[in-house]
């Protein structure tokens, strides 16, 4: 079911929480007045993302075939985002279970429909797996571990987005920056605040932000909807550019640092991104300029040796094919789309997550500082 709202202009006034929180634990700002992602009590509330910015609406999703939807849909989209919605989506499951009175192997099998729904964000299975222990104690026992997942993910945006900010201002000093970054990594992809965002944001209030770029982000534009929607709402300046531009812009000398977010971080520190990220970062390593990717540390799949082994998903061909429901390429052409690509650790200069910075292109990657050596 599809809940319409009012567009919402301005700062919220009703924070209620410390630290910056609000209502349901979420981050003030934008996101104190847009929720990409809350439980209601009935079910799970998502943001329409296919519909900003034009419009602001929420869709209700209480059965698990209008969460697997939402989620291959990009109604809600972003790693952290997704582990959110794939541990609420236990909690669907269970209920759902219990509604229409499934056995333990149909209620499992749709959990699995959850897991699987999206296959390079490494979050949605994290997700997924840290809620199913409590499935066998009901509904409300699953919704408490997924908001503490919810809570947790706000609390880290915002470490992440003051270490980031650290981390930067130590290299390039303490002057505004003009920043660029790829896809939506703000609050939007997130339970608030953001990551990549969350560093914009965190520079932003220290008067530290002369520009970002926003890439477009080709197919879905989700720069151009998303991560200039967010940023013109919080007052920072920006522009969106096309992804080919990217590199140009900063071989110009026009860029002071990239800052991205993440799907996937490989153990020796590869990244897995939204496809278009690897030009940025090589572009960046030709300009001797700071290449940052801010994600969770949930994000990183120790599992996976480099990114050779993580799955790039290929979305359908019609958006790439078509715009505005019209075809846009010669009835006989096919697609290629895939939605991410793999930027190389010996390209990414720092990631950094709610625990600390890595500065994986000088050997600090993951498996190194998690093995303790």
């Amino acid at each position: 079911m599809r809940v319409k709202l009012p567009q919402v202009t301005g700062r919220a006034r009703d924070v209620e929480n410390v630290d910056g929180a609000g209502p349901s634990g979420i981050m003030d700002g934008m996101t104190s007045e847009v929720r990409t992602i809350e439980w209601t009590g009935d079910g799970l509330r998502l943001l329409d993302q296919t519909l900003l910015p034009e419009r602001v609406e929420y869709v209700d999703v209480d059965d698990v075939d209008t969460l697997v939807d939402a989620i291959r849909r990009l109604v809600v989209r972003g790693a952290p985002a997704l582990g959110v919605a794939g541990a609420f989506g236990v909690a669907i499951a269970v209920r759902q279970a219990v509604r229409e009175g499934w056995d333990a192997a149909r209620r499992d099998a749709a959990i699995a429909r959850v897991r699987a729904a999206r296959p390079t964000a490494v979050n949605l299975a994290a997700g997924v797996d840290r809620a199913l222990p409590f499935a066998a104690d009901g509904t409300d026992a699953v919704v408490s571990e997924a908001q503490a997942i919810l809570d947790e993910d706000v609390r880290g945006n915002r470490a992440i987005g003051a270490l980031g900010a650290d981390w930067i201002l130590a290299r390039t000093g303490d002057r505004p920056l003009r920043v660029i970054t790829h896809c939506n990594a703000g609050a939007l992809a997130t339970a608030g605040w953001g990551t990549a965002l969350g560093v914009v944001r965190d520079l932003h209030e220290r008067g530290r932000v002369e520009l970002v770029y926003a890439d477009e982000t080709r197919p879905l534009l989700q720069g151009a909807r998303l991560t200039a929607w967010e940023l013109d709402r919080d007052g920072i300046p920006c522009v969106v550019q096309a992804d080919a531009a990217a590199p140009s812009t900063i071989l110009r000398g026009l860029v002071d640092v990239a800052v991205i977010g993440a799907d996937r971080v490989a153990a020796n520190g590869d990244t897995a991104n939204k496809i278009g990220s690897v030009g940025v970062a090589l572009a960046c390593a030709a300009a001797g300029i700071p290449f940052v990717v801010a994600a969770p540390w949930s994000t990183v799949d120790l599992s996976v040796p480099d990114g050779r082994g993580v799955p790039i998903e290929e979305r359908p061909a019609e958006e790439v094919l078509t715009w505005g429901g019209a075809r846009t390429a010669p009835g006989g052409v096919g697609a290629f789309n895939p939605a991410f690509d793999v930027t190389p650790a010996r390209l990414v200069t720092a990631l950094v997550t709610e625990t600390g910075v890595l500065e994986v292109s000088a050997g600090a990657t993951p498996s190194v500082v998690s093995s303790g050596v």
